[in-house]
């Protein structure tokens, strides 16, 4: 299996889940669908394509490697003529998340690949609100799936981030992936995350089975500290 790691960061990320018109909350970390949906959009699928269906064959894990803050905003809708509404969204601010989808097809991988970094269309994190900050940065790796590859990467939280964590050698992260790749995780969940369509007309979405696990990081920040003591002393 080829993986390719995508790193999600901007001022604000938004992976909206099942809610009602007025409040739309999000996910914690980047869906499956949402990251489909840049996908297809990168490779100029239209909304109405079939063949985003396909893309839910990927495998897929996320890392959350900075944790965000919320923030809530309201907009005014007229959700039909003379008629409006206060509707409220949630997104995260200055959240930072290592995406990875593998697949057998090497050939796909590779026209991903190239596809986010030539995009057909505008790339959005969630919503439409939310451009990526700046050139997306991709790495891709063969002979291992999306799980291993994280498992393995170093920490990829901003600079700033892991100043603020320097008295700890490492930072718990966690990784969220389809459940077949972590066949060992004691906790799985379903949630409804699996592209039938993106057609505004008839948005739809099934189920799909995640599990989770916990890895710790080397915090680089620390070990300069540590390494400037030894030096002086």
């Amino acid at each position: 299996m080829k993986t390719l790691t995508i790193k999600l960061t901007a001022p604000l990320q938004a992976y909206g889940n099942e809610a009602s018109f007025e409040r739309r909350t999000s996910w914690h970390a980047p869906s499956k669908s949402a990251v489909v949906g840049m996908i297809a959009a990168a490779l100029g699928m239209r909304r109405e394509d079939e063949r985003i269906k396909s893309l839910n064959d990927l495998a897929y894990a996320v890392r959350v490697d900075q944790i965000g803050k919320t923030m809530t905003e309201f907009q005014t809708v007229e959700w039909k003529p003379g008629t409006r509404k206060l509707t409220y969204r949630d997104h995260y601010q200055d959240a930072v998340y290592v995406a990875a989808v593998g697949s057998e097809d090497e050939e796909l991988i590779g026209k991903i690949e190239y596809a986010l970094k030539h995009p057909r269309f505008q790339l959005y994190l969630g919503r439409r609100a939310c451009p990526p900050a700046g050139v997306l940065r991709i790495e891709s790796f063969a002979d291992t799936d999306p799980v291993k590859v994280l498992e393995n990467m170093p920490w990829q939280a901003e600079k700033w981030y892991q100043n603020k964590q320097k008295r700890k050698a490492e930072f718990t992260a966690e990784i969220i992936a389809d459940a077949n790749l972590l066949p060992d995780a004691a906790f799985t969940q379903t949630v409804k995350d699996r592209v039938e369509s993106f057609n505004p007309q008839g948005r739809c979405f099934g189920f799909r089975l995640t599990a989770k696990e916990r890895i710790n990081l080397k915090n680089p920040c620390y070990e300069q500290k540590s390494q400037d003591i030894m030096d002086y002393l």
